[in-house]
């Protein structure tokens, strides 16, 4: 990297406003998983935080776009479920 002229660069420390994104995601993350579950096995951990994550990756709306999910296939898909719902209550 130094060959090129780019710098490595820090977050100061007690500076969680300098990485905004990370530290919202971080603060979901322990609200809304680690202090709700107690771990019993390492697998029992891999498999719950793979899950919150896909949910929070493909379902949850996020706020900077607009309350849509980040995945454009699961954008599409509710779209298509929420069409499908409706069609059976008119029916």
């Amino acid at each position: 990297m130094s060959n090129v002229g780019v710098k490595t660069l820090f977050i100061e420390h007690g500076s969680p406003w300098e990485n905004g994104n990370n530290e919202s995601f971080n603060g979901k993350f322990r609200d809304e998983l680690l202090n709700c579950e107690i771990f019993e096995t390492l697998f029992e951990a891999k498999v719950l935080i793979e899950r919150w994550c896909k949910e929070y990756n493909t379902l949850r709306p996020h706020s900077a776009l607009g309350y849509l999910p980040p995945a454009p296939e699961t954008v599409e898909a509710i779209q298509t479920v929420s069409t499908m719902l409706l069609l059976s209550v008119l029916t």
